[in-house]
C-alpha cells in the first residue's frame, strides 16, 4: 500500500490525516488477519520518525526518505514523487534482488500515491489497484466561499491513475459513477467496496450517561457534536451558524446546550485557529461551543457516546467514516446529503439527511431531536444496528477479491 502525503500512523483530525488514515490502517490490519502480508509505504516527514514500524502481525509501516525529513505541504509533494518512487523500488527490492517481484499487488491511496503506484506496478509487472478517497472534480464543484480549488495538475494526475489502474475501488456507487462520468473509468475495472467501522472500538459500551460522567458533561445537556478536520470542506461553519439559528428558535436551550468541536486545523499549519474562535464570538455562541484537540480513537468513541447527535455538514465527502463511527456508538447522525453520506446514514432511520447547507435546515433538525428525546433514542438503536453490518472484516474480504480479480486478469 502507498500513501505518499500522510502516514497511517498520524493522528486523525490533524494536518492532512483523516478518514483515509483510518481506512488504510484498519484495512491493512484486517487483510493481515485474513492471511495477507501488508507493507504500508509513506514519506518520512520527521527527523525522529523510525523508518520501519511493525504495526501488527503481518503489517509494517515503512517511511521512505524523499526530500527533507520534515512536513511538506501537499502542493510541494508532486516534485518529490520521482524520489519517492525510486526509494520505493530500492527499499522493496533490497531483500528480494533487483528486478524481483516483491509484491503481488500495489494498492495506492489518493492521487499522489497513484503516480508512484503506476511506476512500481509497471516495473514489477503486477496489478495496480487504486482508491481515490477524494476527487478533484467533485471537490471543485462543492467549494465553500473563499476555498481554493484543486489545481488542474491534480485533475490530470487523477485521469492518468484512472487510465493506468487495473482496478479502481470506490467507496460508494456514487463515487463509482463519478469515476465513470467525470474521468472515463471503465465500468468492468471499477468495484464498490464500502469502508467499514472498527466495531471493537466504536460500540455503545456502557451508554451515554457513563460517557458523559467520564468527560465531565452534564447529564441533561443537549450535545450536538462535530468531529473532523477544521476546514471549510467539512462544514464546521454550517454547524456554528445552525447553532445561532437553533437558539433563535428555542432560546431556552442555551442553558443546557453544549457543542463540542473535535479536530485540528487542516494542512501543515498555515490556517489560523483564532479565526474559528473569533467567529464564535462574533456569532454570540462562544459560551456554548467547546473546541477540543484531536483525541485517540478510544476517547473519540466516548465523545460519540456522550453526544445526542453527531453533525456531519460536509460540502463533499467520499464516504464519511465519522458518521459510521458515531452510529456504531449508538448515536444518530445529522448529515449533508452529499457524496457517500446517503450510503453511510439511513435517512429517517439512523439519522437525518439535509439537502444543501442552509444553517436553518440543520437548526430545524437539531430542534427536532432536542424536543423529542425518544426519537433520538430510537434512531440511536437503529444506528447501532446499521453500523453493525459494516465491519472492516467484510471490507477486507471484498478487497481481497478485488486483488485476486486484478491478478487473474
Amino acid at each position: 500500500m502507498l500513501s505518499v502525503h500522510t502516514s497511517p500512523l498520524h493522528q486523525p483530525g490533524t494536518g492532512d490525516a483523516g478518514g483515509m488514515n483510518v481506512y488504510m490502517l484498519q484495512l491493512a490490519r484486517r487483510l493481515a488477519e485474513q492471511g495477507a502480508d501488508v507493507d504500508l509505504f509513506t514519506r518520512c516527514g520527521a527527523a525522529a520518525e523510525p523508518l520501519d514500524v511493525d504495526l501488527a502481525p503481518g503489517v509494517r509501516v515503512r517511511h521512505l526518505v524523499a526530500g527533507p525529513r520534515a512536513p511538506l505541504a501537499k502542493e510541494q509533494l508532486p516534485h518529490r514523487l520521482p524520489e519517492f518512487s525510486l526509494a520505493l523500488l530500492r527499499a522493496a527490492e533490497s531483500g528480494a534482488g533487483a528486478g524481483a517481484r516483491p509484491y503481488d499487488v500495489v494498492h495506492s491511496h489518493y492521487w499522489l500515491s497513484g503516480q508512484a503506484g503506476r511506476i512500481a506496478a509497471a516495473h514489477w509487472r503486477i496489478p495496480l489497484v487504486h482508491t481515490m478517497h477524494t476527487l478533484a472534480r467533485v471537490k471543485n464543484a462543492a467549494l465553500a466561499e473563499g476555498d481554493t480549488p484543486e489545481p488542474e495538475s491534480r485533475v490530470q494526475g487523477e485521469h492518468r491513475v484512472v487510465g493506468a489502474a487495473d482496478r479502481l475501488i470506490a467507496n460508494t456507487p456514487a463515487e463509482a459513477e463519478a469515476l465513470r462520468s467525470l474521468y472515463g473509468a471503465a465500468a468492468p475495472r471499477t468495484r464498490v467496496v464500502r469502508p467499514g467501522v472498527d466495531l471493537r472500538t466504536f460500540r455503545a459500551g456502557d451508554g451515554r450517561d457513563a460517557a458523559r460522567a467520564r468527560l465531565g458533561i452534564p447529564r441533561h445537556a443537549f450535545v450536538p457534536l462535530f468531529a473532523g478536520r477544521i476546514q471549510p470542506l467539512k462544514g464546521p461553519d454550517v454547524l456554528l451558524r445552525a447553532v445561532v439559528e437553533l437558539l433563535g428558535l428555542a432560546p431556552d436551550l442555551r442553558r443546557r446546550l453544549l457543542v463540542p468541536v473535535i479536530g485540528g486545523l487542516s494542512g501543515t499549519g498555515t490556517a489560523q485557529p483564532e479565526r474559528w474562535h473569533k467567529m464564535c464570538a462574533r456569532l454570540g455562541i462562544a459560551d456554548v461551543v467547546r473546541f477540543q484537540d484531536p483525541v485517540p480513537q478510544h476517547v473519540l468513541a466516548d465523545w460519540y457516546r456522550a453526544a445526542d447527535v453527531v453533525v456531519v455538514p460536509s460540502r463533499s465527502e467520499s464516504f464519511g467514516l465519522v458518521a459510521l463511527e458515531a452510529q456504531a456508538c449508538g448515536t444518530p447522525v445529522l448529515a449533508a446529503a452529499v457524496g457517500g453520506l446517503p450510503t453511510a446514514v439511513r435517512d429517517g432511520v439512523s439519522g437525518m439527511l439535509v439537502e444543501g447547507h442552509d444553517p436553518r435546515d440543520y437548526a430545524r433538525g437539531l430542534l427536532r431531536l432536542a424536543r423529542r428525546p425518544e426519537l433520538t433514542r430510537r434512531m440511536g438503536r437503529a444506528a447501532e444496528g446499521h453500523a453493525a453490518g459494516l465491519s472492516w472484516e467484510r471490507a477486507a474480504a471484498e478487497t481481497l477479491e478485488v486483488y485476486r480479480s486484478a491478478a487473474g486478469s
